[in-house]
């Protein structure tokens, strides 16, 4: 299980469940008492994402408890739970990306920025990726790690949260490039750190070769959006950015779930449900080209007329 998860898990269970729920034996448990501590947590402000998370420890610990025979039946699936409001998604379209990126050439970031909108990857992940995950030749890239945050232990590298996560992605020969122009800047910043370079073989780090904190890069990106006079949009936006702009170009949604890593492709279709209007309208456009009406009767008269290679008698060699 990821570290993050952990850390969420026992804040949940130690915060939320212990308080209300501790005094009850597992015997005793209903659903009404359940559903009492999400309406109590829902009116002291809790979050319904929250709260779903709650309900996640709860069902699991008791689908467990079933599985032991301590308890007959899971009174937690019973429950009505809080809808979810789902963030506004901001991204770039086609010409803002050119803007993006033509605002950002030269930058220390520009090649950060530049994978974030052609891979679709997590920051964690473009954060986490080393050079020798880096096929040249192949123009393949493993992802194989993400940085996260981990409270108490600050930056570390963890594995991704699913097998999913773990995949390559095929590079196109422009982004190929622009990381081989990063990798040239990245050794002058080698040479100009001296001794106090730490060679980790990262290819996003810090100015001294360690694993970069995203905070450092948030107001270069900030600060870039404003220059070319953008949205305001979060990093992570730049995920949604491309996976939006792969599935308008006709990319097949397995492919995007691949790049992207979704564990499902449902989470892709469910995600980016807004682009599928416009590409079913494409799609019926393009079905109305079969209507286009064929001279049916000069295409008959081809297929009767004798091949020309075994017309009239065939010549003596």
């Amino acid at each position: 299980m990821h570290p993050n998860t952990i850390a969420q898990y026992e804040g949940i269970i130690r915060l939320h469940l212990i308080p209300f729920l501790g005094h009850i034996k597992l015997k005793d448990l209903r659903t009404d008492q359940i559903q009492a501590l999400y309406t109590g947590e829902t009116k002291k402000g809790t979050s319904p994402r929250m709260v779903r998370s709650i309900h996640s420890v709860v069902r699991r610990a008791l689908n467990i408890a079933l599985k032991w025979g301590l308890i007959g039946r899971n009174p937690a699936p019973s429950v009505t739970l809080p809808k979810l409001k789902r963030k506004e998604m901001k991204t770039l379209n086609d010409s803002q990306v050119r803007v993006f990126l033509s605002a950002a050439k030269g930058l220390r970031h520009e090649a950060l920025f530049w994978m974030a909108v052609f891979t679709g990857l997590r920051e964690g992940e473009l954060f986490g990726l080393k050079w020798s995950d880096l096929d040249w030749g192949k123009k393949h890239l493993k992802v194989q790690r993400q940085l996260q945050r981990i409270q108490g232990k600050g930056m570390v590298f963890t594995e991704p949260k699913t097998a999913a996560g773990k995949r390559m992605i095929v590079l196109s020969t422009a982004t190929v490039a622009k990381l081989q122009e990063h990798l040239d800047r990245q050794q002058q910043e080698r040479v100009s750190a001296g001794d106090r370079w730490q060679e980790h073989d990262l290819m996003f780090p810090s100015t001294l070769g360690t694993p970069m904190d995203p905070s450092n890069m948030y107001k270069d990106f900030k600060d870039t959006l404003k220059m070319a006079d953008l949205p305001d949009i979060r990093f992570h936006d730049l995920r949604h950015t491309a996976a939006t702009l792969m599935l308008q170009q006709g990319t097949h949604p397995k492919i995007v779930q691949e790049r992207l890593g979704h564990s499902d492709i449902s989470l892709t279709l469910n995600t980016y449900s807004h682009v599928l209007p416009s590409m079913q309208e494409e799609a019926a456009e393009k079905m109305d080209e079969i209507r286009v009406p064929i001279e049916v009767s000069s295409t008959l008269k081809k297929v009767k007329e004798p091949s020309p290679s075994f017309a009239g008698t065939v010549q003596p060699q």
